[in-house]
């Protein structure tokens, strides 16, 4: 068995790399059909971002650990208007790049470890600031509707630890729900549309932990 006192150490550390979609949940205000009479859908058009962490694990129990996953999330989401203007059908796209400070902390239950590989559950919440959001707006971009920075998110997922040689590798799969309404009403056009915003995000990361880096031999 690779690894065999890693689970029984109190900390251990690393990193993560991934990859994440970002999404929204739209909920139109009550009156739309009389102030936006022209807007006929509004559809999330969605890209691939990336993610880095920093990984810090404690050991709670035999099978319960606590993490600590601060890191950064860059990603990129687009607002589709579809409207009637002078009795013809356009479009309109609003591009929304973001970029989080992430800072997510979550329980990871694991089961029994079955030889080098073992799966998991978690489940947190995380603090996201948006850094990109209060940039200014460049007149050709305009209209574009204005996000608050800060949001909180809840989190589940599972994954699978591979116990290897000189390190653990984990691959992970979790999806996030931002909790509060991220739009900002500064009378920005479309602004009023939403009675309610709120972020969506998935995340595949790959991890990297513990290891025993000093036996590793760096000549022949």
């Amino acid at each position: 068995m690779n690894l065999p006192k890693l689970d029984q150490q109190v900390a251990h550390f690393g990193y993560s790399l991934g990859l994440n979609t970002m999404d929204f949940n739209i909920r139109p205000s009550a009156n739309f059909l009389s102030e936006f009479d022209t807007v006929m859908a509004v559809e999330v058009e969605r890209f691939v971002g990336f993610n880095i962490n920093i990984i810090s694990n404690l050991r709670l129990a035999e099978h319960l650990d606590l993490r600590f996953l601060p890191g950064l999330v860059f990603g990129q989401r687009n607002l589709e208007y579809k409207f009637i203007k002078n009795n013809q059908f356009r479009r309109h796209t609003m591009m929304i790049e973001s970029t989080f400070v992430d800072l997510p902390i979550c329980l990871k239950y694991r089961a029994a470890r079955i030889n080098n590989w073992r799966p998991y559950v978690l489940a947190g919440s995380s603090v996201r600031i948006d850094l990109a959001s209060q940039r200014k707006i460049n007149p050709e971009e305009r209209p574009k509707i204005r996000l608050k920075p800060f949001d909180t998110y809840y989190e589940v997922g599972v994954g699978l630890d591979f116990f290897l040689e000189y390190f653990m590798f984990g691959i992970e799969l979790k999806s996030s729900w931002g909790i509060f309404n991220i739009v900002a009403y500064d009378k920005t056009q479309y602004s009023q549309y939403y009675k309610k915003l709120n972020s969506h995000m998935v995340i595949l990361g790959f991890h990297f932990e513990g290891g025993k880096i000093d036996k590793i031999k760096w000549w022949k």
